[in-house]
């Protein structure tokens, strides 16, 4: 696998609890699918979750060239922990198809937070 592109992205946690506190359900599910909402409702600092998320779909978005825009749907990026919590990313959609024209094979990330921010990395890898 090679590296082909690389994102990053920092959010901090007031922004998405204002969000939150402004539109609540509409934002909620503009930005992050059932299962993201479920994972951060499950937890007691579900605001850094949503926060983590919503980086991290920044972060992806980064490596395609892209930004949010044209067809692009928040909810093309999903961004769920495996069995051992860690992130991992499944995308759909318009984005997906931009990955595949791209040869983005495996999309890598992590996610960090302090006490008042997250902070996601991605790396798009492809086989060629």
């Amino acid at each position: 696998m090679q590296i082909i592109a690389h994102g990053i992205d920092l959010v901090d946690f007031p922004r998405i609890a204002e969000m939150v506190d402004r539109h609540g359900r509409r934002f909620l599910d503009r930005i992050f699918t059932k299962a993201e909402q479920e994972y951060a409702n499950s937890k007691k600092n579900n605001i850094e979750k949503l926060a983590g998320r919503f980086a991290a779909k920044e972060a992806i978005l980064k490596l395609l060239g892209t930004g949010w825009r044209g067809k692009i749907a928040w909810t093309d990026i999903e961004v769920i922990n495996n069995s051992f919590g860690q992130p991992q990313v499944k995308l759909t959609g318009e984005v997906e198809k931009i990955a595949n024209k791209l040869s983005v094979e495996q999309i890598s990330i992590s996610i960090t937070h302090t006490a008042n921010f997250a902070i996601a990395s991605a790396v798009a890898l492809s086989g060629n």
